[in-house]
């Protein structure tokens, strides 16, 4: 049998010097026992995987709000895509698959229901404003208790924004999660008919690819060429600039289309509607979170709540709070 320490010793034979090892994390928040069979990084991953609001990620939206086909990505299809694409550089790079794997499957567990409109929508509400990445590292460390490694939370938490995490690891999560969401996107958008291939920015397309599994392939094998000194994970200059063409394109043309998102202002308003909802009536939020009041303020406990809801689910509570119910009654007999 393969057990932690004898995989802790391949780990210092096999991977790069710049990668971190199991044996050399900082540790936990709260210390704790170490599992016999696995390194501290597969049990972070173990547990994400195995955690209510991993599984919740599959009724979130990623772009397109309640779509009708089947093929359209969730927050859990998208959270997927980035786990593959990060475990893929840094094996060939031979950085810490366990914790590129922990990373991306933690980085989007803070998201709220209808995407990003939803976080647009509490970060407005919120005094000290709503990010979904720092909320990913508050479901980890504070909601779920999942105690998770230094290592991880600062990947999660720093896998989006200006920070770069301190990790090569969390590095690679912060690339892959801009590659899948870029090419996933465009993919979603052409079967939607909101785009058509011509009109994907050719001094992009001509360096990029023109097709998807092109354009994930020349990012990736960019991206393992370019960090190949394992100083910095990054794309080349050339790839970096038509990767933020594409992004800038998405903007433009899905993220802010006035047919994608007709229904933005009504997801923003049932958000807006909830939050004012429970700050009046604090005492019908869930056991759970109402016993968070002794330590957190019910403006905190409430965007908890409602950023933990799935598109479904919100959609339920609003129903049940806002929409009048129909009556009748048995006739005199």
């Amino acid at each position: 049998m393969l057990l932690r320490k004898e995989m802790e010793t391949l780990e210092v034979k096999l991977l790069a010097r710049q990668a971190v090892k199991s044996s050399d994390t900082k540790g936990r928040i709260t210390e704790e026992e170490e599992c016999q069979i696995r390194t501290c990084f597969q049990r972070d991953r173990d547990r994400i995987l195995h955690s209510k609001a991993f599984r919740r990620l599959k009724h979130k939206t990623q772009v397109f709000i309640s779509p009708s086909g089947d093929h359209y990505r969730t927050r859990l299809t998208h959270t997927l895509e980035v786990s593959q694409i990060a475990r893929t550089i840094g094996r060939v790079l031979r950085l810490n698959e366990d914790l590129i794997e922990a990373i991306s499957l933690g980085h989007d567990l803070g998201h709220t229901p209808f995407g990003h409109i939803g976080e647009y929508a509490l970060d407005n509400i919120m005094k000290e404003g709503f990010e979904h990445n720092i909320q990913s590292r508050r479901v980890l460390e504070h909601l779920e208790n999942i105690n998770c490694t230094l290592e991880v939370l600062d990947g999660v938490e720093n896998h989006t924004g200006p920070k770069r995490p301190f990790t090569l690891e969390g590095q690679v999560v912060k690339l892959a999660d801009r590659i899948a969401y870029i090419n996933h996107d465009i993919d979603d958008s052409l079967r939607a008919g909101l785009l058509s291939l011509e009109d994907l920015p050719n001094e992009a397309i001509s360096i990029l690819g023109d097709t998807h599994s092109k354009r994930i392939n020349k990012m990736v094998t960019d991206v393992i060429s370019a960090s190949n000194d394992l100083v910095q994970i990054k794309m080349s200059k050339k790839v970096d600039f038509a990767t933020n063409t594409l992004r800038d394109f998405l903007f433009d043309h899905v993220y802010l289309n006035r047919i994608a998102k007709e229904e933005d202002g009504k997801a923003k308003r049932i958000i807006e509607f909830l939050f004012e909802y429970y700050l009046a009536n604090v005492e019908t939020l869930p056991k759970a979170h109402l016993d968070r009041l002794k330590q957190y303020s019910k403006e905190t406990v409430i965007a908890d709540y409602i950023s933990g809801m799935t598109d479904r689910y919100i959609l339920d509570v609003f129903s049940e709070i806002f929409i009048p119910k129909s009556w009748s009654r048995r006739s005199d007999m």
